[in-house]
């Protein structure tokens, strides 16, 4: 049976990106707002408040920490950009996931959201060089992370919550 809580696996940090590997990683990060709205297509209240696994977030608690989660990275790329490796802040997102708007909120503020952070972040990712690629934050758990690393971690991030909600849906007939 798969893991529940890693249903694409878990996140391997590639020591290496290769440029086609990095435009994929791209192309995986632009599509995820539409993934995730086409998960969540069609479900009603009853069904957004559903954890996708015994003790896990509800969907709409997922759907609220995908835009959370890609805000924060967005915010990191640009450090790494206009710092030199800098320390990045990391964020509760067990806690984030209780507070009311995460809770409660309808998800299409979350959507919208999502759609505005990437629309910015692809901006910024389509005018950046291959040095840029190269800037690099400092992670307090993971230690050094490039810019190409996180392009890898953000495009299975968009994947792996989509999963959480399609694979729930098929298990409950949705």
């Amino acid at each position: 049976m798969t893991d529940l809580r890693y249903p694409i696996g878990k996140m391997k940090l590639p020591a290496e990106v290769s440029v086609a590997q990095r435009n994929q990683y791209i192309d995986e990060i632009a599509a995820a707002p539409a993934q995730l709205r086409a998960a969540v297509q069609g479900l009603s209240d009853d069904q957004l408040d559903t954890p996708y696994r015994p003790d896990g977030w509800t969907v709409r608690q997922v759907v609220h920490h995908v835009p959370d989660s890609h805000l924060n990275s967005y915010v990191r790329c640009k450090w790494a950009l206009t710092e030199t490796e800098p320390l990045i802040k990391t964020y509760d997102q067990e806690g984030w996931s209780t507070l009311p708007d995460a809770r409660t909120a309808p998800i299409e503020m979350s959507m919208a959201l999502l759609d505005a952070i990437h629309e910015r972040w692809l901006a910024l990712l389509h005018g950046l060089s291959d040095d840029d690629f190269a800037q690099a934050f400092k992670h307090p758990e993971w230690g050094l992370v490039r810019l190409d690393q996180n392009l890898a971690i953000y495009a299975w991030h968009g994947k792996h919550h989509v999963a959480h909600i399609t694979g729930l849906r098929d298990r409950e007939g949705w």
